[in-house]
């Protein structure tokens, strides 16, 4: 049978977040069009499409098949997964963009379609987030489905998209931060507010003295503490002052003796100063006074 170009089948009804991810996944990286995704159980209809999602019962991406329903697959991906791994496989993604996707979205995307979500009261997951594009009649019309899938493709394209666009863009300062990290001891001091927490551990921050960040900070400057490890980077190497705690503007002022104060947040992890001079200020009492 005459297949369907840049086509993909998906099943009808309602949708989750696994099958419209795997298909943003696709449109992604250029494979499929939007308006060649065919929604169906039909049989029929699935044998004219290029790639089948998370419906068809089988699991073969050599011929573009990604469905983990079937008894015969024990694997842990849903359809999200089998795409990401094929993309992968297929050299259109390297290892670490990869992982990112994984780590940042995919990974959670098939647990909570195979029952692995921990369900935590409150948490509000991408996959909730998906799931609430139903409609909300059960009674809707196949139109009605069909639009809202839509809407939550565009939803999850617009999110891939935005991903890729900040990894690239942390990877592009990943040579200034190894710059900074030979240069440094005790702080690592930019001249521009860019991301360096995921460079900094990539590049053997673990190992790395430094115990604090310097950068501008819209008009001010900040000095931030550095997590002992990336897993807890909730936590800092050294906190700044106790006595600084949860103080604003004269009240740190008159507490640190640095007249360009402004904020020190009440876990002592990050401080904003006027001016970068204030902020080396802040960095010299802290290394000498902090208690930790």
């Amino acid at each position: 049978m005459h297949k369907i170009d840049r086509s993909c089948g998906t099943h009808d009804g309602t949708f989750h977040a696994d099958e419209v991810t795997a298909c943003a996944l696709l449109m992604l990286f250029n494979f499929i069009d939007e308006d060649k995704i065919i929604r169906t159980r039909d049989p029929k209809r699935l044998a004219q499409c290029e790639y089948i999602c998370d419906v068809g019962g089988m699991y073969d991406p050599a011929q573009k098949l990604f469905d983990h329903h079937q008894i015969e697959y024990g694997g842990l991906l849903g359809s999200a997964g089998m795409v990401l791994q094929f993309l992968k496989d297929s050299a259109i993604l390297n290892t670490k963009i990869y992982d990112f996707f994984n780590q940042s979205l995919v990974m959670g995307v098939d647990a909570h379609d195979n029952g692995r979500d921990p369900l935590i009261p409150g948490y509000c997951t991408f996959s909730h987030t998906i799931s609430n594009f139903n409609p909300i009649r059960q009674d809707c019309t196949e139109a009605e489905q069909n639009q809202a899938f839509h809407q939550a493709l565009r939803f999850t394209s617009d999110h891939l998209r935005r991903l890729l666009e900040r990894f690239k863009y942390t990877a592009s300062c990943r040579e200034i931060v190894a710059d900074c990290m030979a240069k440094s001891k005790d702080c690592l001091i930019f001249d521009e507010n860019l991301p360096w927490l995921e460079s900094f551990f990539d590049l053997n921050g673990i190992s790395h003295p430094a115990q604090f960040v310097i950068m501008p900070a819209g008009n001010h400057w900040k000095l931030r503490g550095i997590p002992p490890t990336y897993e807890d980077r909730m936590k800092v190497r050294l906190s700044q002052p106790k006595q600084w705690a949860g103080l604003h503007d004269d009240d740190l002022k008159k507490v640190s003796g640095i007249p360009g104060a402004i904020f020190c947040h009440k876990g002592r992890f990050i401080s904003v100063w006027e001016t970068r001079e204030d902020a080396l200020k802040a960095l010299e009492y802290t290394l000498k006074h902090s208690e930790g």
